[in-house]
């Protein structure tokens, strides 16, 4: 196939019109109807069921646009790489973020990069925990730091950048919220809030585990789609919500306790970008946040550089006389002074 047969076919494939493929690529009416029909003839088989309504793509359409659209922006990043290695990094990287202390990473990174690339804007969004890898493959963000473990065949992960201790959030008034600490058998004495959404189930599990080590079964309660909703739920007492342990310096709010755990590894975050999206923007960022992230570390780590310390049974202070008694409380309104509030999107 020729470039112009390729471009034009996946414009039809993504518009499944042909006026609107017509003019995405600045051809005369009627041109890509033309280059369409040679190339149907050509193969022999009609890649596109046309009606007077209605545009859709043929069972061999569909193939050729799964085979055809990762080589092509394989080609597209290969030739933007050569082209920007001569002018050196330009353009717009848009990077994503999924916490605002990833933000805040983000923010440090992006201002190293640009003293070190000026002709290169970055664009900072906040990537949401119900779509967590929507954005990446949609194209709108190029690079993204997130919650890992991230394990998509068509997304690269890169080096552990930072790691996070782990804690319930919990309704104040529950006694889980007396407890200094909690170990992750606490998980089956409460309904779990989560966040429902996209994501795979793999990663959804990481951060709300189905089962105790123990294997006692941990239930579910509400659902979010995010962070904000996940704080008014735990503090109306519909259940608990496990999140980094620094969510409390940004998100402490009244009826939200927010108790460590000692038994759970880091929670860890690392860069991702498609796989098909490695181009020089995108590697020198990397090169910035990393060299922040690693500052005064000898090398990058790959997983959590801690092992947590086990959990024999459900949390409970012992008394003198063998009784249980409250511990000092988890982390509260009343016993944390809060940094700034970020607006109400951010989340976790």
């Amino acid at each position: 196939m020729e470039r112009h047969e390729i471009e034009a076919f996946l414009a039809v494939a993504e518009e499944l019109h042909f006026r609107r493929a017509t003019e995405r690529l600045g051809l005369a009416q009627g041109r890509v109807s033309q280059i369409i029909g040679r190339l149907e003839r050509r193969l022999g088989v009609a890649l596109f069921t046309r009606t007077s309504r209605r545009v859709s793509l043929t069972p061999a359409g569909k193939r050729l646009r799964d085979a055809l659209e990762p080589a092509y922006r394989q080609i597209q990043a290969a030739v933007e790489e050569a082209a920007a290695t001569g002018r050196g990094v330009a353009g717009t990287l848009r990077v994503g973020f999924s916490s605002q202390w990833a933000s805040d990473m983000v923010l440090k990174a992006a201002e190293a990069f640009r003293a070190s690339h000026p002709a290169c804007a970055v664009e900072v969004q906040e990537v949401q925990l119900s779509d967590t890898f929507g954005p990446l493959r949609a194209g709108e963000l190029d690079l993204q730091l997130t919650e890992f473990p991230v394990e998509e065949p068509d997304l690269v992960a890169g080096p552990v950048v930072f790691s996070e201790a782990r804690a319930l959030l919990v309704p104040a008034r529950h006694p889980l919220a007396r407890l200094e600490s909690v170990c992750l058998e606490d998980l089956a004495r409460v309904p779990l809030v989560t966040v429902s959404g996209e994501s795979p189930r793999y990663w959804h599990d990481g951060l709300y585990p189905r089962l105790t080590p123990r294997g006692r079964p941990i239930r579910r309660g509400a659902t979010a789609r995010y962070w904000a909703e996940v704080l008014s739920l735990v503090a109306s007492g519909q259940g608990a919500s496990p999140a980094a342990l620094r969510a409390a310096d940004y998100h402490a709010r009244p009826g939200v306790a927010f108790v460590p755990f000692r038994d759970a590894p880091p929670l860890e975050y690392g860069l991702i970008w498609r796989r098909d999206g490695r181009t020089a923007r995108v590697r020198a960022f990397t090169e910035a946040l990393c060299r922040i992230a690693f500052r005064g570390r000898s090398q990058p780590r790959t997983a959590a550089s801690r092992s947590p310390r086990p959990c024999s049974g459900v949390s409970q202070e012992v008394g003198s006389k063998g009784s249980p008694t409250a511990r000092t409380p988890g982390r509260t309104t009343e016993n944390l002074a809060p940094k700034e509030t970020p607006p109400s999107s951010a989340r976790r």
